[in-house]
């Protein structure tokens, strides 16, 4: 029973904020998406992730091992869902990218951060990080049918993992001043996005959405046992491996969305894919919170 309530105080608050964003469109209030999406993908995300790499909280060690291990999960998962969309019938450009990629920022960031705390968070800004270059780079290729790999180094929130790399791995630190101001700046990263998250799924007109739910199920079943087995097989465990589980579980991303309206994919189906996978992630998430807390 403690368990049970120790996962449910992870979750709650998640849900809840994700919630708040659903129910404030619902109710017909203003919500500027685009606003809010640049400020905290251009200032308070990339803050966080610096803030979260350059504080030293998370081994360098450990945190390269993780970085190799996330890469060898995309790996295994791109030829899986390219396998799974090839015996299934599915379009490559609508589904393969979506299967791959998961709400690592919107959702994997605060679970890490209240299940395994400023540790957690940390581990979990480097798979999030791993995966918004993968998804800007490989994941446009695929819906698009061609990519810019330039176009993932522009990112701040790139240049920020990057720069907060560094820091970690020398050991650099900046006066308490300039690390509390970012820091400060930082927090607004997971309130916004968690909210932003709830006004994208309440704007989302999915179609078909039965359909997608035995794709959301592979999905959660495909990506959480290869994280798990290739997170073992590289030594992972504790906090670091229950992040790189949890966050490589996470459901469809909303972004997986946008880039198939922007480039001309078959955008209905990937909607019903974020709504289905995402309301089953309410379900999910904490039961495979609990093997890990």
């Amino acid at each position: 029973m403690e368990s049970v309530l120790t996962v449910l105080q992870i979750v709650a608050p998640v849900f809840a904020l994700a919630a708040i964003g659903f129910a404030w469109v619902r109710l017909g209030y203003d919500y500027d998406t685009a606003f809010v999406t640049r400020l905290a993908m251009t200032l308070a995300v990339p803050c966080l992730v610096f803030a979260a790499l350059a504080e030293g909280q998370i081994d360098a060690a450990s945190a390269g091992r993780l970085t190799v291990a996330t890469l060898a999960v995309y790996a295994a998962m791109v030829i899986v869902f390219r396998i799974v969309c090839a015996v299934l019938g599915l379009e490559p450009r609508t589904f393969w990218a979506p299967l791959i990629f998961g709400n690592t920022g919107n959702l994997g960031l605060p679970l890490a951060l209240f299940a395994f705390g400023d540790v957690g968070l940390g581990y979990a800004v480097v798979v999030f990080s791993v995966t918004a270059i993968l998804q800007f780079t490989l994941g446009i290729w695929i819906v698009a049918g061609g990519g810019n790999p330039v176009r993932a180094l522009k990112e701040p929130m790139v240049a920020a993992t990057l720069l907060g790399g560094l820091f970690l791995w020398q050991g650099w630190t900046l006066p308490d001043v300039a690390m509390n101001a970012i820091g400060l700046v930082g927090q607004m990263g997971i309130p916004l996005m968690l909210l932003t998250l709830g006004v994208a799924i309440a704007r989302i007109r999915p179609a078909g959405l039965w359909p997608m739910a035995g794709l959301s199920v592979l999905k959660l079943a495909i990506c959480a046992g290869l994280a798990l087995g290739i997170g073992f097989a590289f030594g992972l465990s504790g906090p670091v491996l229950g992040v790189l589980v949890v966050q490589l579980a996470t459901p469809v991303a909303v972004s997986s969305y946008l880039l198939a309206l922007k480039y001309g994919a078959d955008a209905p189906p990937v909607a019903g894919l974020v709504v289905v996978s995402t309301l089953m992630s309410v379900a999910a998430l904490p039961l495979i919170l609990a093997a890990f807390v």
